[in-house]
């Protein structure tokens, strides 16, 4: 070989190797784990993640996983991304999605969304060193209990009882019917707690408050609640005309009368930049994890004055947000 074929040969192999690099790079995939039914908290996720630099169908693919609130089917969700080998796992908007997600491996980066301390859960070393293959937000949606029922008690100072919808199957219905009652002992309200675990048994759980004859209602932190029965629900509170505080915007939204609990949106987005930063080489074990800090109080005043309530200054000026 000659030297212009030497310089030729070089030339096109310097060329081509970027080229064909490039061509046998893969597309992330992001498995998505959710232990509901999609909703609207979970577009904050995509969004963010494009802001990122990661657009879906795009360069990275979202493998969604919707459990429909049958919780006993989030094991074989977990294992069926876990063999389609994704890149990383997040696991929301309860405990029973990030347990599944761990048992199902140790190995791939899972970022997950809780109610409870994952340290206590098992799941993380600690808050601020991880030190496994997961990390993720901690978001206090139980621990606030007391303050709901103290907003109710300030709207309406003559309540005696209040009823508290929980759902049987959740992990967490054992520790918020310990805290509701707490609370209520605390404040001098009976509470009545009524069950519901899908659409037929709300109805039930309903009749059932409405012949109790409570004065008000908390509703317990739940994914099928959130997602697949929150119009249900805000309906049934209406039809029977029960004021009702709930854990999440969403209800308010849909015409509940008031919520007080943290932003969903604001952590699906904390889970998308942590789910941004493992893809460009972050280790869940050296990202410790995110505790709420954003928090909503949002009143919807038509439904206020449906239910033939007068919110006082004193709880509008807490307020996040009015809906008019």
């Amino acid at each position: 070989m000659n030297r212009r074929e030497l310089i030729a040969l070089l030339g096109t192999t310097a060329v081509s190797w970027p080229l064909g690099a490039r061509a046998q790079q893969v597309t992330p995939v992001i498995g998505f784990l959710h232990a509901g039914s999609p909703s609207p908290p979970v577009v904050a996720f995509p969004r963010t993640l494009a802001e990122g630099g990661y657009v879906e169908n795009r360069n990275v693919t979202i493998e969604y996983r919707y459990a429909q609130s049958q919780y006993d089917r989030l094991p074989e969700l977990a294992a069926d991304l876990v063999m389609r080998k994704v890149t990383v796992i997040v696991a929301s908007p309860n405990n029973n999605a990030a347990r599944a997600a761990q048992a199902a491996t140790n190995v791939i980066p899972t970022v997950f969304m809780v109610s409870a301390d994952p340290a206590k859960l098992g799941l993380v070393a600690s808050l601020s060193h991880p030190g496994g293959n997961a990390t993720g937000v901690n978001y206090f949606i139980s621990e606030l209990v007391a303050k709901r029922l103290g907003i109710l008690r300030e709207l309406l100072p003559a309540a005696a009882r209040v009823g508290a919808l929980v759902n049987p199957n959740a992990e967490t219905t054992e520790g918020f019917i310990q805290n509701v009652t707490a609370a209520a002992g605390m404040i001098g309200v009976q509470v009545e707690i009524t069950r519901a675990h899908d659409s037929g048994e709300l109805e039930t759980a309903f009749a059932t408050l409405v012949s109790s004859k409570v004065d008000a209602l908390t509703v317990a932190p739940d994914t099928f609640f959130a997602t697949g029965g929150r119009e249900q629900i805000v309906s049934l509170a209406k039809r029977y005309a029960i004021p009702a505080i709930y854990t999440v915007r969403e209800y308010v939204e849909n015409g509940g009368l008031m919520s007080y609990g943290p932003s969903v949106a604001d952590a699906y987005r904390q889970l998308a930049l942590y789910t941004t930063r493992i893809l460009q080489g972050a280790k869940p074990a050296d990202l410790p994890v995110v505790q709420s800090a954003k928090f909503d109080f949002v009143i919807n005043l038509p439904t206020a004055r449906a239910l033939g309530l007068e919110i006082p200054p004193t709880v509008l000026a807490l307020a996040t947000e009015v809906i008019e």
